[in-house]
């Protein structure tokens, strides 16, 4: 299901623009501009709630969009994916580097690109949940609707201070995220990186995140981004294991 986030990208090659349309419009609504100008009257005229731009555009390049975007007061607040060389990256676009969300180097695989700019997607339709429901303190979604990853990625990509619960099947795990990390983690008689771990392949189930809630416990022994990393592996371990068991039966 495509997140309730509209994306605007901004690029001139009609071969690029169209790889990366066909890849993200599963992803968010996506609307289009040809060249730094036309992105600035779209953007002035509709704010999206992402942007993603090539730094060499005609016209107003990158920066300059960037710059002017974050001079008024209706855009200033936008998101900025930049897609620049690595040269670029490093020697003119340094200076603005603080008021860039990310940057996608060139040249760069779409699927490599696609999955960077889906965590800011996500991070962003988090936080326009928790605005859509005022006055509450938990959110509460399927994990059809954001998986564990996304979930993960969003809670540590926005620096989020909340108690995360996820359901399934009669079986329930909390966690404590403090500034987008992992502080604690149980489900059943599972503690730190093990109830992560354990959770890692539920794909239905629900979640419900309290913005008010806190755990003074450190049981968890890595970063929210190396609990991802171990646990994806391990379910790749897992994986090969039965296909090894299936195969010798």
């Amino acid at each position: 299901m495509p997140a309730n986030v509209t994306l605007l990208l901004v690029e001139d090659n009609p071969m690029i623009r169209e790889m990366l349309r066909q890849a993200l419009e599963p992803l968010c609504a996506v609307i289009f501009a040809n060249d730094g100008t036309d992105a600035l009257l779209k953007a002035i005229e509709t704010p999206p709630d992402l942007i993603v731009t090539d730094y060499t555009l005609t016209g107003l390049d990158g920066r300059q969009l960037l710059e002017k975007l974050k001079a008024r007061p209706n855009t200033a607040k936008i998101p900025i994916i930049l897609v620049a060389s690595k040269v670029d990256i490093t020697e003119k676009l340094k200076v603005v580097q603080d008021s860039v969300e990310d940057y996608i180097e060139k040249p760069f695989f779409v699927k490599e690109a696609t999955s960077r700019i889906k965590k800011v997607i996500d991070k962003i339709a988090l936080e326009k949940m928790a605005r859509e429901a005022p006055g509450e303190s938990t959110l509460r979604g399927s994990l059809a609707q954001m998986n564990i990853m996304d979930l993960f990625q969003s809670l540590e990509m926005g620096h989020k201070s909340c108690s995360l619960t996820l359901s399934n099947k009669g079986e329930k795990c909390q966690m404590f995220f403090s500034d987008g990390q992992i502080n604690h983690a149980i489900f059943g008689a599972s503690k730190g990186d093990e109830a992560v771990y354990k959770v890692m392949s539920w794909v239905d189930g629900s979640f419900a995140i309290d913005f008010t809630g806190s755990s003074p416990e450190q049981t968890t022994t890595r970063s929210t981004q190396g609990l991802l990393m171990e646990g994806l592996r391990l379910l790749d371990e897992a994986n090969r294991d039965a296909e090894e068991n299936v195969l010798e039966g």
